[in-house]
């Protein structure tokens, strides 16, 4: 089908890039599990390894299967493309590749996935890059962060693990001003939920091992670019806008235009950090998107009622949901995710980190899981776990303090849910 703007989004998440297979007639996008494909011959496997010709050659770098899935979540944020890989982290990376050298730094919020702030702050220093950490909400302190050697900013629109709604429009304002490309990190929220592009993001990456395919199957990446950036405007960018040597001097931006970066993806990133993501990962995410708005409209009218329910809970100090009246994030719900904040929050126990544990250890249909965005409810101690390497101050920055419990609420009756929490906190409590 053309993937016309008329078409609703509930129309998109299932037909958006797919087409029925012209050899079979199958409908259901098939997996191609395949390494490599025929050339017509000796000029057109010539064409494609020059990238004069868009088709597949191997799939580290393209793959049937996997081009629907990009097709449909780049049109999904309203992307000109996108790439896909093996994982959100192999995503960020990804993301991060073509834009940075030693030497060079990213300014990235302090509120982010504890993998995340791991990455940033110790394992890019290994290819010489460096990660400044601010307080997002405080747009001149990310003015001031930025410096000469900046090459992007990075921030998650519904950060993990407190819910944290972004303001996307300021930060893109100062992004813009420096020339710089914005970055973010939609996992938490979805398209369905936030298009950050809207708001003036350059690229948007997400773990679509999360709501995108939410049924806890797989693991995968994406980076979707605006396709909005002018990567020659400057000569911080020259793998995008200098003569690429791999490729007889080709200049992405210039022979690519909007395309440049998502061409440079699969071209450069794909092939040389063989971050791939595999077909039957694509068909489980793929099937996982026909249901999206389905499960996110339920996901956030139940995160809804639990938080409520939890925030009137004496036996709990504060709830961080940006979808309470009470949330100092609730005023941009309405503007950054108008269709509700999402179904992933925090909240803190009384009696602190011992409490927490004894509540992780007494739920019976939370599952105690590192995962997020399943269909089925999900709890963790972050502080304990996914946010255990970071230094304390780290934790409290990222809302993952020792007396923190972080869920993810499914699509379960919540009803139940709220009841299982109840016995729990009893139990955490007594």
């Amino acid at each position: 089908m053309s993937d016309q703007p008329l078409y609703g989004f509930d129309t998109l998440q299932i037909h958006a890039g797919a087409r029925p297979d012209p050899a079979t007639g199958a409908r259901q996008t098939p997996i191609y599990q395949t390494t490599a494909y025929v050339f017509r011959d000796a000029d057109h496997a010539a064409a494609l390894f020059n990238l004069q010709e868009v088709g597949y050659i191997y799939s580290r770098l393209t793959n049937p299967t996997v081009a629907v899935l990009q097709e449909r979540i780049a049109t999904l944020e309203g992307g000109a493309g996108a790439v896909c890989c093996s994982s959100g982290h192999a995503a960020q990376i990804m993301a991060l590749f073509p834009l940075m050298s030693p030497g060079k730094n990213v300014v990235v919020s302090t509120r982010l996935y504890g993998g995340t702030v791991t990455q940033m702050s110790q394992t890019i220093k290994r290819f010489g890059w460096s990660a400044k950490f601010v307080d997002f909400d405080d747009v001149a302190a990310i003015a001031a962060a930025i410096d000469d050697d900046t090459r992007a900013v990075f921030c998650e629109s519904v950060a993990n693990p407190g819910g944290y709604i972004t303001d996307l429009d300021a930060v893109a304002k100062v992004a813009d001003k420096a020339g710089l490309p914005l970055i973010v990190d939609n996992t938490s929220a979805t398209p369905y939920l936030c298009r950050p592009i809207e708001h003036g993001a350059t690229l948007v990456v997400h773990s679509t091992t999360k709501y995108l395919t939410g049924n806890g199957t797989v693991t995968g990446g994406c980076v979707v670019d605006s396709g909005r950036f002018d990567w020659s405007a400057s000569d911080k960018f020259p793998s995008l806008s200098a003569p690429e040597p791999a490729y007889h001097g080709l200049k992405f931006a210039e022979t690519f235009g909007p395309l440049a970066y998502t061409f440079h993806g699969i071209a450069i990133g794909l092939r040389d950090l063989g971050m791939t993501m595999n077909p039957q990962a694509a068909h489980y995410t793929l099937m996982g998107i026909e249901t999206l708005s389905l499960r996110m409209g339920k996901h956030v009218s139940n995160a809804e009622k639990v938080a409520a329910w939890l925030e009137k809970d004496p036996r709990v100090d504060y709830v961080t949901y940006a979808g309470l009246p009470s949330s100092p994030y609730h005023d941009r719900v309405a503007r950054i995710c108008p269709k509700g904040a999402g179904g992933l929050f925090t909240f803190a126990v009384k009696g602190g980190y011992d409490s927490c544990v004894k509540l992780v250890n007494a739920l019976e249909i939370f599952s105690h899981v590192a995962n997020l965005g399943d269909t089925r409810s999900l709890v963790i101690h972050s502080a304990s776990t996914t946010h255990r390497q970071l230094t304390p101050e780290q934790q409290e920055a990222a809302g993952a303090g020792p007396s923190v419990v972080r869920i993810s609420i499914g699509i379960e009756d919540p009803d139940d849910l709220i009841a299982d929490l109840d016995q729990a906190l009893s139990k955490a409590t007594a």
